[in-house]
């Protein structure tokens, strides 16, 4: 390791150059051993033209080694340099120990291009020549996996859990959940996932495990986790509307509300925040409150379809109308024009007793809501108020075709 600190020093500074000198020097006097170590070392660092110069040299002195093919071509793979690894590769003889482990390789290689069924191949040749070797069936289970086979993954993975809890760094309790929740089978993963938290309580884990809990409909453990996981990282920002979502399923409104706030206070330019603190408000009756979030949110988004609609609902289900058409004057400056609040404009002037702005508005709005009965009925009795008969026959006509067997329409137009 000590031979390796002049190297680890330059790599850390970056200097390239004097790292090439120094490469050139230890190619010539340095040890077989110790060349691979910093092959691999150089690799991590991200040296991968300076590693594979060393890979290239113990090759030529090495031609029957065969895992110093499979680690150059592994490294032409990351240059995108296919034909060289393919060509690497294809020298492996199949009588080679490495054999299987090129086989993975080449797995490696067409998995990441999206030739799966290749990819599957390869892997169940080399299962079939290393048929109990975990590494092997891990990489076919990540495939499976891949492809939305998360069934088979999942047992493949579980058989694997079988005879140990961890391979390769990877916690497998953790990897059979994920496996599980992404082929939507949170009951399944739920088990998993708490052997995973045993050992590994890292935020995201706890996420996961709150989402699986929260799919499932486990409200209160879902909670539970959300709020350690918020104690120990508040700035999981995920975390405050998940768990907001949690105390509404629960109907704890009031701390939703608190939760959604604790997630504005942190990250004050999240739209979804303002939004759900808005429907929230409603849900409470604070509708001061409600008109407010719902402020910020289209403030920070002027095209935000989702607040717009349920702030112009609100505006006209408490017949603030002033405030409804303010809302529209704004949006129409920001180039934004919304066909939809168009029947809540016409009835807002028609309060007003601004009867042609109203009339101009249930116009643009026919256009769109020919076949909403409750549209075309308050339509129907503005026109008539006004003494427009011939186009009030014809919304009568059309509400006579959508409702047959309302005889009032029969009658109106008799």
């Amino acid at each position: 390791m000590e031979r390796m600190m002049p190297f680890i020093r330059v790599m850390e500074n970056g200097d390239i150059e004097k790292l090439g000198v120094m490469l050139d020097a230890f190619l010539l006097e340095g040890d077989p051993d110790e060349q691979y170590e910093l092959a691999d070392m150089l690799t991590e660092y991200g040296f991968v033209q300076e590693a594979l110069k060393l890979l290239e040299h113990l090759n030529f002195i090495f031609p029957e080694e065969d895992q110093l093919k499979i680690d150059q071509a592994q490294l032409y793979l990351e240059l995108n340099k296919e034909d060289d690894a393919l060509e690497m590769l294809s020298n492996i003889e199949k009588k080679s120990e490495s054999y299987p482990q090129a086989l993975l390789t080449l797995a490696d290689y067409y998995q990441m291009i999206g030739l799966y069924e290749v990819a599957e191949h390869k892997i169940n040749e080399a299962i079939a020549i290393l048929p109990k070797e975990p590494l092997l069936q891990y990489a076919k289970g990540e495939l499976l996996f891949e492809t939305g086979r998360y069934l088979e993954a999942a047992r493949l993975m579980e058989e694997l859990l079988a005879s140990q809890n961890e391979l390769q760094g990877v916690n497998l309790p953790l990897k059979v959940a994920e496996i599980y929740s992404a082929g939507a089978a949170y009951e399944e993963a739920i088990p998993y996932y708490t052997d995973a938290l045993k050992k590994e309580a890292a935020p995201e884990v706890q996420f996961q495990a709150a989402y699986a809990f929260f799919q499932a409909r486990q409200y209160e453990t879902a909670a539970k986790h959300l709020n350690h996981l918020l104690e120990i990282d508040p700035d999981f920002f995920s975390g405050y509307m998940l768990l907001a979502e949690t105390y509404a399923m629960l109907e704890k409104n009031e701390e939703a509300l608190e939760a959604i706030t604790n997630g504005i206070a942190r990250d004050e330019f999240e739209k979804e925040y303002y939004l759900f603190a808005g429907k929230i408000s409603l849900k409470l009756g604070r509708v001061k409150e409600a008109e407010s979030f719902l402020q910020q949110a289209i403030a920070l988004d002027p095209e935000y379809m989702d607040a717009i609609y349920i702030l112009s609902s609100l505006f006209s289900q408490e017949e603030m109308d002033e405030e409804l058409i303010e809302l529209y004057e704004a949006l129409k400056q920001e180039q934004f024009e919304w066909s939809s609040m168009y029947p809540l404009l016409a009835e807002a002037y028609e309060r007003l007793e601004m009867y042609e702005k109203a009339y101009e508005f249930y116009k643009l709005a026919y256009t769109e809501h020919k076949e909403d009965v409750a549209f075309l009925e308050k339509y129907l009795y503005f026109l008539l108020e006004e003494g427009k008969r011939e186009e009030a026959k014809e919304i009568i006509s059309k509400l006579q075709k959508l409702q047959p067997e309302n005889s009032e329409w029969f009658d109106m137009m008799e």
